[in-house]
């Protein structure tokens, strides 16, 4: 995205469980220009608790909402409370 002429902006989506977002955000910090805003789903989903699929567990501290959140926040992403707050973010980061 970062050298595609046409993307302006990134969104993305997250969830809890696993370390995906957190590299994300080391590749955004390191590589990205351009706004990046983000939103985590899962949000108020137990620990331990599966929701959809295997990779949405959160096992311990790892991959919970919270740390991916200040991960992308670290980065410099704004970071959605809800996904209908994509378009006032991005307005506000363009």
């Amino acid at each position: 995205f970062q050298a595609d002429a046409d993307t302006d902006a990134v969104v993305l989506i997250g969830e809890i469980g696993g370390t995906d977002e957190q590299q994300a955000a080391e590749f955004v910090q390191r590589a990205m220009t351009k706004p990046v805003v983000g939103f985590i789903a899962g949000q108020t989903a137990p620990p331990g608790r599966r929701m959809g699929h295997a990779g949405a567990i959160v096992s311990g501290a790892e991959g919970t909402a919270a740390e991916k959140i200040a991960a992308l926040e670290r980065a410099g992403i704004g970071v959605m409370k809800r996904p209908a707050d994509v378009v006032p973010l991005l307005k506000e980061r363009l």
